[in-house]
């Protein structure tokens, strides 16, 4: 029995690597990489990080996740139907075809998937195509995929909450009186590789208490699928890692108020889709909620009068091993007041192998950082200012 289990194992691993999604969102993530180089280029003339960044970060983030949830669904002995896997594919391909991140979320591709599944079957009988290309549709149990979909919500929250402040993209727009604004912008997607259970195998159930939703005796196989789930938040009013822990917590809480919902299912059915639609709206009105309140704040990265506020660093330049912070006003340099971009170049020939800067941190507190200039650093700190008018954005 062991020995089936692991040459199962074996062949879910094989249709992994096999799956469609696996390499289209190879070709998304690098799409995405490409338009936000050519924004920081556009705000900055050089860009951030490196049009690969995003491939890795959607490439590695989500693995531990994915691991956790299918040992959780393993343990529960959650399964879906051959046929819905497929209808899941279809949309979540369609849905990614916007470039929308946002439109990723499992409120939207399990959701969906739910009242899509609850479409098709309605109709079955008037098209028998169905049938024959979403294999075991009918069999689809709408309590386990509103399950799945609360247990998703709730890693999307944690994933947003932990690594979607990471790498976050510095631009800069117009405000409405034409003043440059600084703006960060998180556009995220995680793979998350998940082992199903999909009936129509040859693998029997390993306890008389699973899988929790009956098979009627059928036996089943291992499915490893890449699954995509995908953010997106523009900050302009706070702190980027702020606003975002904020956003992942509420997709978290909603995503556990749908779990209460669809376990109630198990025994009323209906709530299924009410655990779908409670998903669907909810996160909605987060995005919304979200919306509102950054744009009532008061700018966060714009010119002020007692310094120079930065936008963010370049990776493994001089200003990021100084360990200076996106938000961080920079007051002095070399001992001299800076308000400006020409006041910091300024400042900064004062020597030119030495540097010392006065910086107001996010906890409202002066400190001081310093660092010998070696041949060039003198104007090549890496650090990310919102410009006065005079001056064109650059890295300084």
């Amino acid at each position: 029995m062991v020995g089936q289990w692991l040459l199962e194992l074996l062949f879910s691993i094989g249709r992994f690597f096999l799956h469609p999604l696996l390499y289209f969102f190879l070709i998304f993530s690098f799409l995405n990489g490409y338009w936000r180089v050519r924004r920081e280029r556009k705000s900055f003339h050089v860009r951030v990080y490196d049009v690969f960044d995003d491939i890795r970060f959607t490439y590695t983030k989500g693995i531990i996740a994915g691991l956790i949830l299918s040992v959780l669904f393993m343990l529960l002995g959650l399964w879906i139907p051959f046929g819905t896997l497929v209808l899941l594919t279809i949309w979540l391909l369609a849905v990614s075809l916007t470039f929308q991140p946002r439109f990723l979320s499992s409120s939207i591709s399990l959701g969906g998937t739910i009242f899509l599944t609850a479409l098709l079957n309605g109709v079955a009988d008037q098209s028998p195509w169905i049938d024959e290309f979403f294999v075991s549709l009918d069999k689809t149990n709408y309590s386990v995929l509103s399950l799945f979909l609360s247990f998703l919500l709730i890693c999307e929250g944690i994933l947003i909450y932990r690594t979607a402040h990471y790498h976050t993209s510095p631009f800069i727009i117009k405000s409405k009186r034409g003043m440059p604004i600084g703006n960060h912008v998180a556009n995220r997607t995680w793979m998350i590789p998940l082992m199903l259970l999909v009936p129509g195998g040859s693998l029997e159930s390993p306890f008389s208490w699973w899988p929790i939703i009956s098979l009627n005796g059928e036996p089943f196989m291992l499915v490893m699928i890449p699954y995509f789930v995908g953010f997106y938040q523009r900050i302009q009013g706070s702190l980027p890692k702020e606003s975002i822990q904020v956003t992942g917590r509420r997709i978290s809480i909603l995503g556990i108020i749908s779990l209460v919902v669809a376990a109630a299912s198990l025994w009323a059915p209906f709530l299924s889709f009410v655990a779908a639609a409670l998903a669907l709206i909810g996160k909605g009105l987060i995005t919304v909620k979200q919306r509102m309140n950054d744009n009532s704040a008061a700018f966060y990265f714009s010119k002020q009068d007692y310094g120079l506020v930065v936008l963010g660093t370049l990776p493994q330049s001089p200003g990021e091993k100084m360990g200076i912070k996106a938000g961080e006003v920079i007051t002095k340099v070399n001992g001299k007041n800076v308000k400006t971009t020409y006041e910091f170049y300024e400042a900064l020939q004062i020597s030119r192998t030495h540097c010392k800067l006065e910086v107001l941190g996010h906890n409202k507190e002066i400190r001081f950082v310093q660092r010998a200039l070696y041949e060039g650093e003198h104007h090549e700190l890496g650090l990310l200012f919102v410009q006065d008018e005079k001056w064109k954005s650059e890295a300084s």
